[in-house]
């Protein structure tokens, strides 16, 4: 595999898991709405997971570019950071939610 090859499956792995991720912490947050946070727990764990692979294609990328091996920044590559920089605040705002609705749900009970 070339390098050119290796960097845009780095951005591609940032982009699809990294919008992975978001779309698993909206996941919790709908959960949560109903009260299930047995699931809501196990999407956030998913997004996690998502987050973790996301994290790792970036952290490639970095190791590449302070070996010295400069990285051209495409259109497409700050595509793939505001993926990775959205689930991060999804996972965030998602962990929030679900304590607002498990706190309504004490109250209610």
């Amino acid at each position: 595999m070339n390098e050119d090859s290796g960097l845009m499956e780095g951005i591609m792995q940032l982009i699809m898991y990294g919008g992975d991720a978001k779309g698993k912490a909206v996941e919790a947050i709908r959960a949560a709405k109903k009260f299930d946070f047995d699931v809501a727990k196990a999407k956030l764990i998913e997004a996690n997971q998502s987050l973790s692979q996301a994290h790792h294609a970036q952290t490639n990328m970095l190791t590449q570019e302070a070996r010295g091996d400069s990285i051209e920044v495409t259109l497409l590559m700050v595509h793939g950071q505001d993926h990775l920089m959205n689930a991060i605040t999804f996972i965030d705002l998602a962990k929030e939610v679900i304590d607002v609705y498990k706190k309504l749900q004490e109250r209610s009970a």
